[in-house]
């Protein structure tokens, strides 16, 4: 009897122990593919890259868009040790911050990119700043055509009108819209999003996802239920005060991610991000 009751209490033990680690998992933070981080070197990182792979570990994100200006940022993430981590290089076709102006007139960009190419690890090109006209330059165009007939993705800081005209170049085009055109409404996103299949939504700073409560709209949950493999998330690390609160943009994230169903939010959180990054 006394081994009958040994038994049962240690099964009843294990079963206790076996709920406990199944509740510790199921309370574990989802993982997040940051689709939009600069680490950059100009000036010199006031982060070092030890500090930076200890905030994606302690906040569960688990991949980056990793972009800087100039590109040493970048080679420095993606050549270094990164154990759990997928980094995914774009190319930024910048050297210094006043490029972000007249990079799109300068053939020198164009030889940047193509110079840099030749590194033979880049994803995409981007993120690039670009508005309205500015988009029809012809070294525009021999960017979005490089980018096609080498693979690649564009990631386009840009409104409405530059992101149809950088498809007009070249319908092969893939682009990551950053930023989701800020403040458009949600049924111009969704009308770009239909228009343009190979159109994907990048939400740093997007504004009007959650109500001043914090509370998802249900503007945003319909377009995200409709389309949930068109959206990816980031943070945006372009100055040090957006590294200092990586941890409250991820919690942001989560916040409205966890109002979602489940399939939706594990595709917008990391899903897209690693169907559009499978290693090739």
């Amino acid at each position: 009897m006394l081994r009958a009751l040994t038994r049962t209490g240690a099964v009843c033990v294990l079963a206790l122990a076996a709920f406990a680690c199944s509740g510790a998992r199921a309370a574990e933070p989802i993982e997040i593919f940051d689709a939009h981080l600069h680490y950059n070197f100009e000036p010199k990182p006031f982060y070092q890259p030890d500090e930076v792979l200890a905030l994606f570990r302690k906040h569960r994100v688990t991949g980056i868009l990793a972009t800087s200006r100039p590109n040493t940022g970048t080679h420095v993430l993606f050549e270094g040790s990164h154990e759990g981590l997928q980094i995914v290089p774009f190319l930024r076709p910048y050297r210094v911050r006043p490029d972000m102006q007249t990079w799109f007139k300068d053939p020198t960009i164009f030889e940047l990119v193509q110079d840099e190419f030749k590194r033979g690890y880049y994803r995409g090109i981007g993120e690039f700043h670009l508005h309205g006209k500015d988009a029809e330059s012809e070294w525009v165009k021999k960017i979005v055509d490089f980018a096609v007939a080498n693979d690649l993705y564009l990631h386009a800081h840009s409104d409405a009108e530059a992101v149809e005209i950088l498809m007009r170049h070249n319908p092969r085009a893939r682009i990551i819209w950053a930023h989701t055109g800020f403040g458009l409404p949600t049924e111009r996103v969704a009308a770009m999003l239909t228009r343009y299949p190979k159109l994907w939504g990048e939400l740093s700073y997007r504004g009007g996802i959650v109500d001043g409560a914090g509370k998802l709209t249900a503007e945003w949950r319909a377009l995200f239920e409709r389309y949930p493999d068109r959206f990816l998330l980031g943070s945006d690390t372009w100055i040090s005060e957006r590294w200092a609160s990586y941890g409250e943009i991820m919690a942001g994230y989560r916040g409205w991610l966890e109002q979602l169903p489940p399939d939706v939010a594990a595709k917008i959180a990391h899903g897209n991000a690693r169907a559009m990054f499978a290693e090739r």
